[in-house]
């Protein structure tokens, strides 16, 4: 399997090629883009319209602090640069990320010399309006943004502009001549004077935002879609004046500029809408972030400090109704603790003393008291982080759509140019060859282009959330539908990494698990563990305890009591019955872990201990075992592994393999194609870094979770077969989109330039590119 000429991404087996261009691609979309680029070296254009003096997010000291502020008015990829650019400007900012997918920018500053409240004033400047995530506006008309101020007024200003024309002039394109005494008396300068004035306010106030989004847009080096209206309106506008004031035509093109700036306004206020509903998950989790806590002291008294300053150890006393504030353990109190903003579960789970709490979730009835965690961080905060990354970086196809418009924006405004004069040196009148050179800035929509990929991502990133899954890196989901092999770990991950006794064999089974577990009491071995939780409770009298390599032992109520390994009794000298020897053979024959017990020198029972399967592991590994390959790597012998090779969705397993060879293993398996890895361990970190993709399980170690480039968030492995499917959509919708805006603007662009496309037309059209995209993008994924 190739790769995409422009994309990189796989090829199809049967690669999408034409004779008069170079390459194979991926898709129809890719093949048209690459034309479209022809000779132009996109990498050296895209290096030089994104460089920027700003310090790198990788480079900002520990000590630096964050703030998410929500931005109003970001509606395009040149609008992050721009506030990015501003914010570089700021005493004390060491770097800004702006992202139009989440209305968001992230600031990181020196908490010594920047006043975090100042942010949102200086970030507000060109109409752009920066405030705190939740902040409440004070009045109903704080509450309408800018653009449904802009979209109000583009629609009741406009009406006394369009009235002229909707009763005397539009009726003509019908074939219908209605009596005008207006348009042919000496009451020339009481009708077209008004219409300037009316119209001068509109462009000024409802134009203002793409005028300023184009000088942004070339400021940056990056033009944009507000370029080709600003340009469209520009050009019907002045036309027009000039008509007016200078030639005194009654051919003037009022209502072309405003209803131009009409349609485009109401179509961005509802595709802000639409997207506003496709990231309500991230806005609330932006929103739930904590940033005090109320630390006790050791004689009881609270003090509510900044949430930086508690470190590992400290407690905190959470309120009902309250957020807890960074991860941690329950050492006072029982409550109801609402997890769903982080795992999704609907249902209070219950904590007591020793429980730990995920920092974010709510605390719905009692206080409790919660000692902060080794990382002193919260899940929370660590989500909100994870989330902006992907939000913000670029995917593959992502920087092929940047790329595409640095070109597109200039080749269109040449073919405005060239399409006017043309019309004008094959006779057409001045005003109609504007009107045609209007209606092919119009049409095109770049904007759809830079907008398919960050909402689709979006859409993806919030519907693997709700799923359970917790995406690191964008990219996931292109890599996820190309893979081959799911190489799955075992313990942890199909299974729940916790021992549980299934069998007892002996004369008196109770009494086998009663000893066993007497002597297990002070032993914190997985084994001990799962004994003790199935052992009846003894009240027996416990001494002279001693703990061995491969055994516990002690004195129980007077009998000397020896659990351990079967070799163990051997190496002691102590009788073993031929029955125990079979026991515990056929114990490791069916998979299961063989622990002996015995007093006073002869062995009396033999306790069969399992890791259990998680209940849905069967379920996930069929659904995954349909489109890719499904092995189990396991550390244990073969004999525990059977249990796992009779499932026929299971391709091979492999046994017996140490943890430092799962790497290598993970490398011979690329050889037949991509690998995604699922692990929960320590020992799988290296595993997992070096798969292709790699999935961690929440429970698992922390060195694990930053080795992966996902998350599953809850215990479900369901799960990872459900994310397989979302990245598959999210991948096609992404393709769809682009397939879309590129398709569009190829058979749009050539009918304007036929002059078969009027301007009011060209801008419902261009509008309706947008929002058919931004539609898309919000379809549900699950």
């Amino acid at each position: 399997m190739g790769t995409c000429t422009l994309c990189e991404l796989p090829t199809p087996d049967t690669p999408v090629t034409e004779a008069d261009v170079d390459g194979e691609f991926c898709c129809r979309g890719c093949l048209e883009v690459y034309r479209s680029l022809g000779d132009v070296d996109v990498e050296d254009v895209d290096e030089e319209a994104l460089g920027t003096d700003t310090t790198p997010a990788d480079d900002v000291p520990e000590s630096a602090e964050t703030a998410y502020l929500s931005v109003e008015g970001l509606h395009c990829a040149t609008c992050e640069l721009f506030i990015e650019s501003v914010a570089d400007d700021i005493d004390g900012v060491y770097a800004a990320e702006a992202s139009y997918s989440t209305d968001m920018a992230r600031v990181h500053y020196d908490p010594d010399t920047c006043d975090p409240s100042s942010l949102p004033d200086a970030l507000s400047q060109f109409g752009y309006y920066a405030t705190e995530p939740g902040e409440e506006p004070d009045s109903f008309l704080d509450r309408l943004s800018f653009k449904e101020y802009r979209s109000v007024i583009a629609l009741l200003v406009m009406m006394p502009v369009m009235a002229p024309y909707l009763l005397f002039v539009y009726p003509t394109y019908l074939g219908i001549y209605p009596r005008s005494f207006l348009f042919e008396s000496n009451l020339y300068y009481m009708v077209f004077v008004p219409l300037f004035v009316w119209s001068t306010i509109i462009v000024a106030g409802v134009g203002y935002p793409y005028f300023r989004g184009a000088y942004v847009s070339l400021r940056v080096r990056q033009p944009n879609m507000d370029v080709l209206i600003a340009l469209a309106v520009s050009a019907a506008y002045l036309y027009s004046t000039v008509s007016v004031f200078l030639l005194g035509s009654r051919t003037v093109y009022f209502d072309v500029a405003v209803m131009i700036l009409a349609v485009v306004t109401v179509g961005d206020h509802v595709e802000s809408r639409v997207k506003e509903r496709a990231l309500d998950y991230y806005s609330e989790l932006a929103e739930s972030r904590v940033t005090h806590a109320r630390l006790l002291d050791d004689d009881g008294a609270t003090q509510e400090v900044p949430l930086e300053s508690c470190g590992p150890g400290d407690r905190v006393l959470v309120r009902p109704g309250e957020r807890v504030p960074v991860d941690g353990t329950v050492v006072e109190g029982t409550a109801a603790v609402d997890e769903s903003v982080i795992t999704g579960e609907s249902v209070p789970v219950p904590k007591s003393p020793g429980s730990e709490v995920i920092g974010g979730s709510i605390v719905t009835d009692n206080a409790v008291v919660v000692e902060v965690g080794d990382e002193g961080t919260s899940t929370l905060d660590r989500l909100v982080e994870l989330l902006w990354s992907v939000q913000s970086s670029d995917a593959g196809i992502q920087r092929l759509a940047n790329r595409f418009a640095l070109v597109f924006v200039p080749v269109v405004i040449v073919i405005a140019v060239v399409t006017t004069l043309g019309w004008v040196a094959l006779g057409r009148p001045v005003g109609e060859a504007i009107l045609i050179g209007v209606s092919v800035l119009v049409v095109s929509c770049p904007c759809s282009l830079g907008i398919a990929t960050p909402l689709a991502l979006t859409a993806g990133t919030n519907a693997a959330s709700s799923s359970g899954m917790l995406v690191f890196d964008g990219s996931v989901f292109e890599r996820i539908p190309d893979t081959d092999t799911v190489a799955f770990d075992k313990t942890g991950t199909l299974t729940t990494g916790e021992m549980a006794v299934v069998d007892v064999v002996g004369d008196d089974p109770d009494a086998v698990l009663r000893r066993a577990a007497a002597v297990e009491q002070r032993s914190s071995h997985p084994v001990g563990k799962a004994i003790l939780a199935a052992a009846p409770e003894t009240t027996a009298t416990v001494t002279a305890f001693e703990r061995n390599p491969r055994s516990v032992a002690a004195d129980v109520d007077g009998d000397r009591v020896l659990v351990g390994h079967p070799d163990t009794f051997d190496a002691e000298g102590w009788t073993v019955p031929e029955r125990f020897r079979t026991a515990v053979d056929e114990t490791r024959a069916d998979g299961k872990h063989p622990t002996v017990v015995g007093w006073n020198g002869t062995v009396t029972g033999v306790v069969a201990l399992q890791d259990t399967p998680r209940d849905d592991w069967q379920e996930a590994v069929a659904a995954l075992g349909a489109e890719t390959d499904v092995v189990v790597i396991t550390g244990d012998d073969e004999r525990v592994a059977r249990q796992f090779e009779a499932e026929p969705a299971v391709d091979e397993v492999f046994a017996e393999v140490r943890p430092e060879a799962k790497r290598e293993l993970i490398t011979r398996l690329q050889a037949d194609g991509e690998v995604t890895m699922v692990g929960d361990g320590t020992n799988d970190a290296a595993a997992l870094a070096s798969a292709d993709l790699g999935v961690a399980m929440a429970h698992g170690t922390e060195l694990t979770i930053d080795a992966a480039d996902a998350v599953v968030t809850g215990d479900e492995l369901a799960t990872v077969p459900e994310f397989f499917d979302i990245a598959d959509r999210v991948r096609r919708r992404i393709r769809q989109n682009l397939v879309w805006a590129v398709g569009y603007n190829v058979v749009a662009i050539p009918l304007a330039v036929a002059g078969l496309v009027n301007p009011l037309i060209a801008a419902v059209l261009m509008a309706a590119s947008s929002l058919i995209v931004v539609s898309n993008s919000r379809r549900s994924l699950v």
